[in-house]
């Protein structure tokens, strides 16, 4: 019994190793470096056409300016960006199809046999799916432009890309925020507009309000005409109460969006420098002349 066991298993060996033996290497190895110098030259095009492609985009967006077809040229980033990712997404695309087939893969019977699998690549590309209709409709209603200041959630910055599935905003550190499309619900677009801000001078009971008014009246007048990114005449509101208690002496400016911090600083400092010239005292220097 174990003689005739062990007479079957070295016939076995005999045949694997026969079959072993007879394989052509030469060709096996033939033709494993004729699918990889194909897979090469397939990478080598596809770098080209990317590169062809993406040159081509940049080149029409860049005519376009000349035909104003996008007069916002935020709006013009913007759909520059996504076609670029669509153009880039899609040759990975073809890239990833023309390899499985060089290597013999049937991806068109996988595809259509996929299946269970298929379902669960569904079930798992939901999310995937969701971004890309959110960015559509983000990309359609105009909410978001390259170049915008925005606050989505907790997070502020402004909008480098906008993405078929993602939408960057790089923070005022300088931190780059990849946020999911479907993430972005609730949007703070503070480019859109004008915005308006206050300067609020703090002063105290004793401080002669005519004074401080004609004093601001005269820098007013003096640095309207400078400052183009001022878009209204400043408005002297007068004298104010904060939440917190202060009394202050408020002018509202209303600026160009992403210029009002500039412009209010501006203003202040000429405030200030003007106030002391006049020996009109503001809160710090009139606590110290009330004693």
């Amino acid at each position: 019994m174990i003689i005739g066991a062990t007479s079957f298993t070295s016939k076995q060996m005999e045949q694997v190793k026969k079959a072993f033996t007879d394989l052509s290497w030469h060709e096996i190895s033939q033709q494993i470096l004729s699918k990889f110098l194909l897979i090469i030259v397939t990478f080598i095009l596809f770098l080209l056409i990317l590169w062809v492609g993406r040159v081509i985009i940049v080149h029409l967006f860049q005519e376009s300016k000349k035909y104003n077809v996008l007069k916002n040229s935020n709006r013009m980033a913007t759909v520059r960006t996504l076609v670029l990712n669509i153009y880039r997404y899609t040759c990975y695309f073809f890239l990833l199809y023309a390899i499985l087939s060089e290597i013999g893969v049937p991806v068109g019977t996988l595809i259509a046999g996929a299946g269970i699998f298929s379902l669960a690549l569904g079930l798992g590309a939901q999310s995937l799916v969701s971004d890309i209709v959110t960015g559509f409709f983000i990309l359609l209603e105009q909410q978001l432009d390259v170049g915008d200041t925005v606050q989505i959630g907790q997070i502020k910055g402004t909008v480098t890309a906008l993405g078929i599935r993602t939408t960057q905003v790089t923070s005022s550190d300088g931190t780059l925020n990849y946020i999911p499309n479907r993430n972005i619900v609730i949007v703070q677009n503070f480019s859109r507009n004008n915005m308006v801000t206050n300067i609020d001078i703090h002063i105290t009971s004793k401080t002669p309000l005519s004074k401080v008014e004609q004093v601001i009246t005269q820098v007013n007048n003096k640095l309207v005409p400078q400052i183009n990114a001022l878009q209204l005449k400043p408005v002297i509101v007068g004298p104010v109460v904060t939440p917190d208690g202060a009394l202050v002496f408020r002018v509202t400016i209303t600026a160009t969006s992403g210029k009002q911090s500039t412009v209010a600083s501006r203003f202040l400092a000429a405030y200030l420098k003007e106030l002391r010239i006049n020996n009109i005292p503001i809160a710090w220097e009139g606590m110290n002349n009330e004693h």
